[in-house]
């Protein structure tokens, strides 16, 4: 779920940086994004963050309608949904492959699919339940971590999650700057290396069911 937080921090900043200013696995910016552009701020679109919230809700409906019924935990289905998840970030990373500067159109389709991807895959996180961890935001995971600043030491029962929360934050900012990074080369970059991480992380979390 760490290895999903930081490959989120990658597509969000290919997303807002390279796709006409759109968050694809935050919705929370791009709820905000979309309230300015409908406020007419300049420079900002509201099909683009319209569409990507759309496809967002019908990937984690999805994920929410594959997982009902279920056990939280790791199952084949998380796996089946994950390795979806991955096959789309690495579509819209070889539709953008030797692209300097897509097309209004193409931007728009592409955050519209990162935003079903990143739904399916919020879902399956939060199926999957590993606690402060949501792989998308980290807003509720920094108030949890700064609340926790004020109680005594003997309150901190669980180190490991103290940890895991700082962690996560340290992870979705490690993966915006390499996904600004990558930019700078080209679009699809971060795409593929985020739609990597995710295969591998499907990879490996699917030995874990047949193990046990």
């Amino acid at each position: 779920m760490l290895a999903l937080t930081f490959s989120t921090g990658v597509v969000d900043a290919v997303g807002y940086l390279g796709l006409d200013r759109v968050f694809t696995g935050n919705m929370t910016g791009n709820v905000v994004i979309l309230g300015m552009a409908l406020a007419g701020a300049e420079e900002l679109s509201v099909l683009g963050p319209l569409l990507a919230l759309g496809g967002f809700i019908i990937g984690a409906a999805l994920a929410g309608w594959t997982l009902r019924g279920r056990s939280p935990g790791w199952s084949w289905r998380t796996t089946g949904l994950l390795t979806l998840t991955a096959g789309l970030l690495l579509a819209c990373g070889a539709a953008l492959l030797g692209a300097t500067d897509p097309a209004k159109s193409i931007q728009v389709t592409i955050s519209t699919v990162l935003g079903a991807a990143m739904g399916v895959q919020a879902a399956t996180a939060r199926h999957i339940a590993v606690k402060e961890v949501t792989t998308v935001v980290v807003t509720s995971t920094i108030t949890a971590w700064a609340a926790g600043l004020a109680l005594p030491p003997a309150a901190h029962a669980d180190q490991g999650l103290g940890i895991r929360r700082v962690t996560a934050v340290v992870l979705i900012l490690g993966g915006a700057a390499v996904g600004a990074a990558l930019l700078r080369w080209n679009a699809s970059a971060g795409l593929l290396v985020a739609g990597l991480i995710v295969a591998a992380v499907a990879a490996l979390g699917g030995r874990r069911p047949r193990v046990r």
